[in-house]
């Protein structure tokens, strides 16, 4: 009896060992095969820097943006839902030590003056600021829907808001004393949407591409908010995926 137990014991084993080698083996296999699958099963940290440039849109078509900065995220569930819907959600947050917006040089323009309470006073023309525009930016929500990969590609939508911060007043406004800008703002909020996907070049690492519509407002901090209704911007990043 002791003998058939011990053989039992050993049997066991070597068959837990096997399983546990055929395991690690089907891991090893998905993550060479199908980087982006094994990256999302393990529900993992994604970190990486990227550069971000884009145009104005209407009255804007004008303006150039460029920035660059990190990125940090976390996929936080399970896949749900179903069909072409189905993914796992991810937070993250961005954060950009260069930005700039390059606008036209400044110049001067025939301007409607109106009184405080909105009566039409006639026209004049004033002189508006203008040029290049430098500062910093933090977009600390970032909500993403990643789709279900396929061997390479994590597919993502994503909304996010954020905050940019000029050394002078933006966007380009009328000139007042000492040259600054009369009526916008230094601070800027810049809420987003966008679409891109994660390329898998090898196992836990993958070039990011996105496009975003991106407006900036300063919801009214200073006595005028002319802002930028709509700039798309695309981005180019590199990415780490750890567990």
């Amino acid at each position: 009896m002791c003998a058939l137990g011990a053989a039992l014991l050993a049997a066991t084993t070597l068959n837990a060992q096997n399983a546990t080698g055929q395991s690690q083996t089907e891991h090893q296999v998905l993550e060479t095969d199908a980087p982006a699958k094994a990256a999302m099963a393990s529900l993992p940290w994604e970190f990486g820097p990227f550069l971000q440039g884009g145009l104005g849109e209407g009255d804007r078509d004008d303006f150039k943006f460029l920035s660059g900065g990190v990125r940090l995220g976390k996929v936080l569930t399970d896949p749900h839902l179903g069909t072409i819907f189905r993914g796992q959600f991810e937070y993250a947050g961005e954060i950009m030590p260069y930005w700039q917006s390059f606008t036209p040089a400044p110049y001067s323009a025939l301007t409607k003056i109106y009184s405080q309470t909105g009566t039409y006073l006639g026209s004049e023309i004033l002189p508006y600021g203008g040029g290049t525009y430098t500062g910093v930016s933090i977009t600390p929500i970032i909500l993403r829907w990643n789709f279900t990969p396929t061997k390479k590609i994590i597919p993502f939508i994503q909304g996010a808001g954020g905050l940019v911060y000029t050394t002078h007043k933006f966007p380009p406004d009328i000139l007042v004393e000492h040259g600054t800008s009369g009526g916008t703002s230094v601070f800027n909020f810049t809420p987003q949407f966008g679409v891109g996907f994660h390329y898998f070049v090898k196992p836990g690492q993958a070039i990011d591409f996105a496009a975003n519509a991106i407006h900036i407002s300063s919801a009214s901090l200073g006595d005028r908010n002319p802002g930028v209704n709509a700039s798309v911007q695309f981005q180019i990043g590199y990415s780490w995926w750890k567990k």
